[in-house]
């Protein structure tokens, strides 16, 4: 049976190629360094190989030497990436080595092609580490100059495109982020990004959109009115929801889209909200779709109707939303834990929404078949989202208290 350390020997003079990766000979350490990034990438085994070895130390080494030639540091730098993906133990040695702000030099990497080349595996290195959740973040987006330079690097490769809109999505934290990210034109950036022919470019685009303009008045209206190539933000976003786009981007752009409304930058009886997001989101609530989707788009369409009248009575009546809505319970016994709670969580906080002010939607919610079985558990649900969920949900059911009280009488 073959070994661990065999799979690290080179077949051309049967050494270990591992060791020539500490070697003062330039051309001996590519080489290695060749060999040791075609055996760890894919294969968690060998990444716990070289993490166990201490050989992150000396992949750190390398690429912290200015003096080190760009193309050893690239392939350092990539061995680096590839680790970054494998299981949190993985991650958590790279970050305990202090990697970021060796990854944030080689972002700051100015020169040739090859340093073009390091500065995008720098990008994908930081991206799959801020993505991770087991990296430190909202320090990288307080630099203006690093910011500055981020967003100067749009302009570069694809890949760069898609890391840099996931590193600024992961880094903005606060509403401080956001205004710095709007000062320097990011809103304007992220708007050209969604014009882009590229699907793998437009969504980490719309997830960082929906980052900047959360909450946050001052940065939606500054959305609301930008535009690219004559053509209007939100009117990009709307093409985006059509139905002959993915999924997933169909919701980010109604993510956005809501919380561009929800800002104050757009108004409910705008057709943009009124017509498009709202159908949109029932739309994604319906049966046929991924429960990952179907979880975010009832969550989405909860925040979307919480504090609009009219909103909530047309979500009611528009795909059958609340006899869909009553289905997530099933869908939930059908799941994993972290989905189960997702799912039950949207459904309540979408329920208590719909039901916040009129008389005959909290009639049509409350005669749900098995809805207020459901509240019960949801009340006492391990998890705090969905148990916070079915209090709101029960609170905004309870102004018709005496629909409620034959509803549970005869559940007696």
């Amino acid at each position: 049976m073959t070994t661990i350390m065999q799979q690290f020997v080179d077949p051309n003079n049967g050494r270990p190629y591992i060791e020539e990766i500490y070697s003062t000979d330039e051309a001996k350490c590519l080489h290695a360094l060749i060999c040791l990034k075609n055996a760890v990438i894919g294969s968690n085994r060998q990444k716990g190989f070289v993490v166990q070895h201490g050989v992150i130390s000396r992949l750190i080494q390398i690429i912290s030497c200015d003096s080190s030639p760009v193309s050893v540091r690239i392939e350092a730098t990539i061995i680096l990436g590839s680790i970054a993906k494998g299981t949190d133990e993985h991650v958590k040695a790279l970050v305990d080595m202090n990697i970021i702000p060796l990854l944030v030099k080689g972002v700051l990497e100015d020169g040739d092609e090859s340093s073009a080349r390091l500065v995008e595996a720098s990008l994908c290195c930081l991206r799959t580490l801020l993505q991770s959740g087991l990296a430190p973040t909202g320090t990288l987006a307080q630099d203006s100059d690093f910011v500055q330079h981020l967003l100067a690097l749009l302009r570069a490769s694809i890949t760069s495109q898609m890391a840099i809109a996931t590193i600024l999505t992961a880094e903005c934290k606060t509403p401080e982020c956001q205004d710095l990210l709007s000062a320097h034109g990011a809103v304007y950036s992220l708007t050209a990004l969604l014009c882009s022919p590229h699907r793998k470019v437009q969504m980490p685009a719309l997830s960082c959109l929906a980052k900047i303009i959360f909450q946050n008045r001052g940065v939606a209206l500054a959305a609301a009115s930008a535009s690219f190539g004559g053509r209007p933000l939100p009117d990009i976003l709307t093409s985006l929801m059509a139905q002959d786009m993915p999924k997933g981007m169909q919701l980010s752009s109604a993510r956005c889209l809501t919380y561009l409304h929800r800002a104050g930058a757009l108004s409910a009886s705008d057709d943009i909200i009124k017509g498009k997001t709202l159908s949109c989101l029932t739309r994604l609530c319906d049966k046929n779709h991924d429960n990952g989707i179907k979880a975010i788009a009832a969550e989405t369409l909860g925040y979307l109707t919480e504090v609009d009248m009219i909103l909530q009575k047309d979500a009611s009546i528009l795909n059958h939303l609340i006899t869909n809505l009553a289905m997530y319970f099933k869908y939930a016994m059908e799941e994993v834990p972290p989905l189960q709670a997702q799912l039950r969580q949207a459904a309540f906080r979408a329920f208590a929404s719909l039901g916040a002010n009129d008389e005959d939607i909290r009639k049509k919610i409350i005669e749900t078949e098995g809805l207020m079985d459901h509240i019960v558990c949801g009340l006492q649900d391990s998890s705090p989202g969905v148990r916070l969920a079915a209090i709101r949900c029960l609170h905004s059911l309870s102004r018709s208290v005496q629909q409620l009280r034959t509803t549970f009488q005869v559940g007696i």
